[in-house]
């Protein structure tokens, strides 16, 4: 199993993807259900976010999800990765597949679907195919496009947010999901705010990946705010060791799976069935039953190795 780019280089940019596109939509989130990395039926294939408006009848008005129906789905790629021409239609089946895999007959109208793909950079071959096409690309702000086709073809409505030309002022977090930010204004910006929210953990789920990721220009930027100097103390200062470099919360956050992880693989060999692990455990049905496929599939991997299968999913 190949391991993906940004494993490789240590940051899990998904795991601050699903924090920042919370973070962008928080004043509506009593209209919406977040799910990260959405398993397609028993087998390993995820979209990397599910949203599901809680009314489907209310529109959302943040600029990201105003295209939003019943059930969005959401491809996200790194700045390591690039959207490609077979990931548009791999996640186009894959909402088809979301829609058929249900206990009834069209209980998920098509109408009800949008897709998102995200990409940290523009994804000119791509969009060098869809036009190719007939496909019609609209942008509709900074940043965010809508992809159309003729109307006897289209059903699922798109768009395409690309992070580097988003907005600061409307889309800061999500914008700062950049190995490559360059604007002092926008570390300025980004320090403020997070003094603000210091205390929530979506908010420090992404200042942990943006630091790391851009950690030669907050050392040069001397302003930035105090609670962010405290918490990543590790990643500001030269004299760190590299194994002290690891954020506090991506620390946290890891040890604390391992632990629903290994309870799950304590009572699976009790015999114990999905449902009731589950419910022992008070977690998610689909969550425990992700880690008992897993287990199934790799008889031999342990907790950490199941963990390392978990954060890496096929095509990322």
């Amino acid at each position: 199993m190949s391991v993906p780019a940004e494993n490789r280089e240590g940051l899990q940019w998904h795991p601050a993807f699903y924090a920042g596109i919370q973070i962008e939509l928080e004043q509506e989130t009593d209209r919406l259900t977040f799910e990260n990395e959405h398993q397609l039926g028993t087998k390993p294939k995820e979209v990397d976010v599910l949203i599901i408006k809680k009314n489907a009848d209310q529109p959302i008005e943040k600029n990201i999800g105003r295209i939003f129906r019943k059930h969005n789905l959401v491809e996200y790629k790194s700045p390591t990765d690039y959207l490609s021409i077979d990931d548009f239609y791999k996640v186009y089946g894959y909402a088809c597949f979301y829609k058929s895999d249900t206990k009834t007959i069209n209980e998920i109208p098509i109408e009800d679907l949008t897709i998102t793909y995200v990409s940290s950079h523009r994804p000119r071959e791509l969009l060098k195919h869809l036009r190719e096409r007939g496909y019609q690309i609209s942008q509709v702000e900074a940043g965010i496009y809508y992809i159309e086709a003729a109307a006897d073809l289209q059903q699922i409505p798109m768009q395409l947010i690309i992070l580097t030309e988003l907005s600061a002022a409307d889309n800061l977090w999500l914008k700062s999901l950049s190995n490559d930010i360059r604007d002092a204004g926008q570390i300025q910006k980004l320090s403020s705010e997070y003094g603000k929210y210091k205390d929530q953990n979506l908010y420090q789920s992404v200042m942990n990946v943006i630091i790391r990721a851009n950690k030669e220009k907050f050392k040069e930027e001397k302003n930035v705010c105090e609670a962010l100097r405290e918490l990543f103390q590790d990643e500001l200062s030269e004299g760190e060791s590299k194994g002290e470099r690891k954020g506090k919360i991506e620390g946290k956050i890891e040890g604390e799976e391992l632990k629903v992880i290994s309870q799950i693989l304590h009572k699976l060999e009790k015999h114990l069935d999905v449902e009731t692990i589950a419910e022992h455990l008070e977690e998610a049905t689909e969550r425990v039953q992700k880690i008992v496929e897993l287990k199934k599939q790799y008889p031999e991997a342990d907790r950490e190795a199941l963990y390392k299968i978990l954060h890496a999913p096929e095509g990322h």
